[in-house]
């Protein structure tokens, strides 16, 4: 008698919500040159052109930046619940499995590096491990220790000890000279002295980067959100109406923590406390405007047919997401840094050329998941876990 495998289906609207991420970070990473912050002389430009940039700029900045990476964090948490309980399910302890699947990671992660220095991979391989030590414990536990990271808690020791201690200066990690290394590197290097900087100041300076902006702390409290949204059903159709309250909350939430948070740099002139305070009114606004995001785009999935259609056109572009998001910073770097093509393009003249990144990427999705169940770097890191 043959025993039936029991494992969860493939919930098809985590690939929406990953192919929105990556759509979003593509276009973000364009406009930026993939952390190539080397731009034309605008002052010859036209007025309308000169609007344009900055219409994309502030737009895509206000719409995706630090939220589209955040989307990208709760479903890294909610697929390794999905893989966790997978085996769970068949008597199996998934834990150390895991942590090996993790030091795979960080290995895709600096084959990125060595093209962009801003991928996030390497980050979420370290960062992972919190999954490993908090997926058996009771569910206030992890709603506690999700929101502890969530509501930034070095930044408010520090306004305290500011607000206490007129002497008192925050701690900053120098990370200049190391940015400095990289940009002269993307200006005027070689593929090989790019690859050398990339893996080592480039790396360092991403870490501190994501260290001093509170990236850290946010991404392992949204990769526990993620793994408790997947224990308790939240992305299945039946629990959409908690999402209901999710985007009630958050929508109030947003507009009083982004007003402030425009304000702060205005009315506080100490820095020792304006800086860990914008960093913490930055990371709670954008947390409520990516729930208001994940909420709309569940709501629109699961109850309009015509948003159905149009957003599961993004299921095979989110099936391949690690494949598109390690091939847009591949192809980035050859396109901006000096080692490439070195192309000297304005915001919007790179925009464009990020929708075709996209274009291109979204093709080959389409064909391959038309005949592969999982995408190229995805089936590779799926067979290295399981070796």
């Amino acid at each position: 008698m043959n025993e039936t495998i029991k494992r969860h289906a493939r919930v098809d609207v985590a690939d929406v919500l990953r192919g929105f991420a990556v759509l979003a970070i593509i276009l973000l990473h364009s406009i930026e040159h993939f952390n190539f912050y080397s731009f034309p002389d605008t002052s010859t430009q036209s007025r309308w052109l000169n609007f344009a940039d900055k219409a994309i700029w502030d737009g895509l900045f206000f719409a995706f930046g630090g939220k589209a990476y955040a989307i990208f964090a709760l479903l890294f948490g909610f697929s390794f619940f999905i893989q966790h309980d997978n085996q769970r399910m068949q008597g199996k302890d998934f834990r150390l499995r895991f942590c090996w699947r993790l030091l795979l990671l960080f290995i895709i992660g600096n084959i990125n590096a060595c093209f962009f220095t801003g991928e996030i991979l390497v980050m979420y391989s370290l960062i992972g491990f919190i999954l490993v030590l908090t997926c058996r414990l009771p569910r206030k536990w992890i709603i506690t220790l999700s929101a502890i990271c969530l509501l930034q808690p070095v930044c408010i020791y520090q306004i305290i000890r500011a607000l206490v201690s007129p002497d008192y200066e925050i701690a900053h990690i120098n990370s200049a000279p190391l940015w400095a290394a990289t940009f002269a590197v993307q200006s005027a290097g070689s593929f090989w002295e790019t690859v050398r900087v990339n893996l080592w100041e480039g790396q360092l300076a991403s870490l501190a980067w994501a260290w001093e902006h509170g990236r850290l702390l946010q991404t392992a409290g949204l990769f526990m959100a993620g793994m408790l949204i997947g224990r308790e059903g939240w992305l299945l159709r039946p629990q959409l109406h908690k999402w209901g309250w999710v985007l009630a909350i958050s929508t109030v939430c947003f507009f009083p923590l982004h007003g402030l948070n425009t304000m702060t740099g205005e009315y506080i002139s100490n820095p020792n406390i304006s800086t860990p305070l914008l960093i913490l009114l930055s990371s709670l606004s954008n947390l409520c405007f990516m729930l208001m995001l994940t909420s709309g785009i569940l709501f629109g999935y699961y109850c309009s047919r015509r948003l159905n259609r149009i957003f599961s056109w993004l299921i095979p572009y989110g099936r391949l997401s690690m494949t598109n998001y390690v091939t847009q910073g591949i192809i980035g770097s050859a396109l901006f840094y000096h080692w490439g093509l070195f192309l000297q393009l304005g915001i919007s003249a790179s925009e464009l050329v990020g929708i075709a990144i996209f274009a291109v990427q979204y093709a080959f999705c389409r064909i391959w998941a038309g005949r592969y169940k999982h995408g190229p770097l995805e089936y590779i890191w799926k067979r290295a876990t399981w070796i």
